[in-house]
């Protein structure tokens, strides 16, 4: 299937392969001010870069606004990027951080945007205390277990989700599975783990 098709088997159409992502960004910093943080729309899959605190009236906006029509959250996606070995990390280049990846779908314009938003490891610097994100399950229905999963293996808390429970790994497990640091518990319930 053409990366850039959408829709079910027979019944494909093309994405617009130049959907205007720096109009759309441009629109969203006219809207939003520096809550739009930087684009990037020679990337295979394009990019925009958002900050987290207006991240709900953002995903209203882009769900809502005629030219844009962005109705299907594909998933929700996260990735952890920290260098656990100290030679590698002073290479990286980066310091270390999360970054939430929302995959964003039209099935009206026919058209598709990746939306990003980057957040410390921990909250305020201390390990242990969970990054926090607003909730768009109230926006899309999809984000629902789409937020339970990254919640459940990277560890990030999605203020006001209506169910925010673990959804692959059992209640009591402890730490989030793939973050970069986790580290496999030898036993679980009398089960031996490595």
């Amino acid at each position: 299937m053409n990366p850039r098709s959408f829709g079910s088997a027979g019944q494909t159409a093309q994405l617009p392969a130049n959907m205007n992502i720096q109009l759309l960004f441009g629109q969203l910093q006219e809207r939003f001010g520096e809550a739009a943080v930087k684009v990037v729309p020679d990337a295979l899959d394009p990019w925009i870069e958002v900050a987290a605190e207006p991240l709900e009236r953002i995903a209203r906006f882009l769900k809502t606004e005629s030219a844009w029509q962005f109705d299907l959250l594909n998933c929700i996606t996260a990735v952890d990027y920290f260098e656990p070995d100290a030679k590698k990390a002073a290479k990286t280049g980066w310091e270390p951080h999360l970054e939430v990846l929302y995959h964003l779908s039209s099935t009206v314009r026919k058209h598709r945007c990746l939306l990003k938003v980057t957040l410390p490891r921990w909250r305020n610097g201390e390990s242990g205390q969970l990054p926090e994100l607003p909730t768009l399950s109230h926006v899309w229905r999809t984000a629902d277990w789409h937020e339970r999963e990254v919640y459940d293996l990277m560890g990030i808390q999605f203020i006001g989700h209506p169910d925010l429970r673990r959804i692959l790994c059992p209640e009591d497990w402890v730490g989030h599975p793939l973050r970069k640091d986790y580290e496999m518990p030898l036993e679980y319930h009398g089960i031996r783990n490595r």
